[in-house]
């Protein structure tokens, strides 16, 4: 049986099984039911152009410009920064590839991992891929709206002191965290509007930012050799943080039809994350060229009109706001699939505590913009190859998951493997992180990135080991459970 237990729905005290589903619109204002368990054929619905706005509303965000910022301080001309983007976000691809998983399955990405993991090893890494690192990047982004946050409370005339800046975080937490109680069909309503919101908002700025821009901007003392190709190599890594965080992508594709095809489930995910997130950190590297982005917000707005100021702030936070509740969704989920038996909008507010607590540490307690850069180039040790993995068994298995079977959790099961633990992924995972750990370049560095002079390959060498690994360990005795 599944680790869940579902949301009671007005009226009947518990899910609802087998009547015929009511509209999205009038699902929105209900909590979601399913957990992890499996969502029957009847109840999927929708059309994989809706991810598009899911993606994108989650990728005009804080942390973004501040990661696109980051680029310029941290050394490279302007057009080197712009390169780097556009090969960071194209990572977005796997984003992708991962989420025609779901509509496959009917199930989320955490549960869907067992296939690769087995029933126990899977508890484990969805204790530390998924709901750990969720709950570090909840905290990341909790922080950067409440920065933007803070300064509209200064704007209104209210001293930002201590108490006012923990009831900042509670009250933009409790925003964050009632989308992600009510799940999946609240997201898929609210996403469009939030997009077409922060569109409009983020060409305002746009067009500020382009009227200032140094478009020939090159640093005093311009990067060269090895220390170039360490910086450059740290950017990407720091960039594709973004979309290999979403190993859950087919939490938010698995009520898509079974039939849907998986490259309109690819390009609309990809694209979704890929416009946006290349979009946004772009601004923060042109902005970067003529203004101070160790703080965003306050450089955005020497570059606009006072009259917009405020409204960059709410604009800032509530695209912050939108990238949370889907981590914060997919945690709640994470923190199911651990085997821990507790309705999944219980979990979510569970994950969000958690993440307050976090989040008043990174802002009373340490340096924001050096805690970004650090855990995100830190987290992709893990999610490098974890996305390896999952993505290797997608395109090994044909992406044929029999949703049912993956919910049976019992010794001898399908996925229950050797004492709960598929050998295969758990040993291309370990390898895939033991490589990468010993390629990274930021809080601490690697003996390989030492004897490269610093240049940081823990992403990409922990995604070809992983995959290598998993591919070599499965060749020939591939059992794929066909739905």
């Amino acid at each position: 049986m599944a680790s869940t237990i579902p949301d009671p729905q007005p009226g009947t005290g518990t899910a609802r099984e087998t009547p015929p589903p009511l509209p999205l619109s009038g699902r929105a204002g209900r909590v979601e039911a399913h957990g992890i368990d499996h969502i029957p054929d009847h109840e999927r619905h929708g059309r994989p152009r809706q991810l598009f706005s899911v993606w994108a509303a989650a990728n005009v965000n804080y942390l973004s410009l501040v990661t696109g910022g980051a680029l310029i301080l941290m050394g490279l001309t302007l057009w080197q920064a712009l390169a780097v983007i556009v090969t960071g976000n194209l990572f977005w691809l796997l984003t992708g590839l991962l989420s025609i998983s779901g509509p496959a399955a009917g199930a989320p990405s955490e549960v869907i991992t067992r296939a690769m993991y087995g029933v126990r090893g899977n508890r484990v890494n969805n204790a530390v891929v998924g709901w750990l690192i969720s709950v570090c990047y909840f905290a990341l982004n909790l922080a950067a709206a409440a920065t933007a946050a803070f300064a509209l409370v200064e704007m209104a005339g209210i001293t930002a002191n201590t108490g006012v800046k923990v009831a900042v975080v509670m009250v933009v937490a409790a925003l964050t965290l009632a989308i992600g109680v009510y799940g999946h069909a609240m997201i898929m309503k609210l996403y469009l509007p939030i997009t077409l919101a922060l569109t409009a908002a983020f060409a305002v700025v746009t067009v500020g930012v382009f009227q200032h821009t140094d478009f020939s901007y090159v640093p005093a003392e311009p990067l060269t050799g090895t220390d170039l190709w360490a910086v450059l190599a740290a950017g990407v890594t720091l960039i594709a943080s973004g979309p290999l965080s979403y190993t859950t992508s087919a939490d938010f594709s698995r009520y898509l039809p079974p039939a849907t095809p998986a490259r309109s489930v690819v390009g609309w995910t990809f694209l979704g994350g890929f416009l946006p997130g290349a979009a946004v950190c772009s601004l923060g590297a042109l902005a970067a060229t003529v203004v101070d982005m160790t703080d965003p917000q306050a450089g955005l707005r020497q570059l606009l009109p006072d009259w917009f100021g405020p409204l960059l702030l709410l604009a800032l936070v509530l695209g912050t706001i939108a990238i949370n509740a889907l981590t914060a969704y997919s945690a709640g989920l994470a923190l199911q699939a651990v085997g821990i038996r507790i309705r999944r909008s219980l979990s979510v507010l569970a994950d969000g505590t958690a993440a307050v607590a976090l989040t008043l540490y990174g802002l009373l307690a340490s340096d924001f913009l050096d805690t970004v850069s650090n855990v995100l180039q830190l987290t992709v040790v893990l999610l490098g190859p974890a996305l390896a993995v999952y993505a290797t068994d997608i395109v090994l298995r044909r992406n044929r998951y029999d949703g049912r079977a993956l919910m049976d959790e019992t010794p001898g099961g399908p996925f229950w493997y050797t004492a709960g633990v598929n050998p295969a992924g758990s040993l291309a995972l370990a390898g895939g992180v033991t490589v990468s750990a010993l390629c990274v370049n930021t809080l601490y560095t690697g003996p390989i990135a030492r004897a490269l002079g610093g240049v940081d390959l823990a992403l990409p060498a922990g995604l070809v080991t992983a995959a290598l690994l998993y591919t070599l360990l499965t060749r020939g005795k591939f059992r794929a459970p066909t739905a």
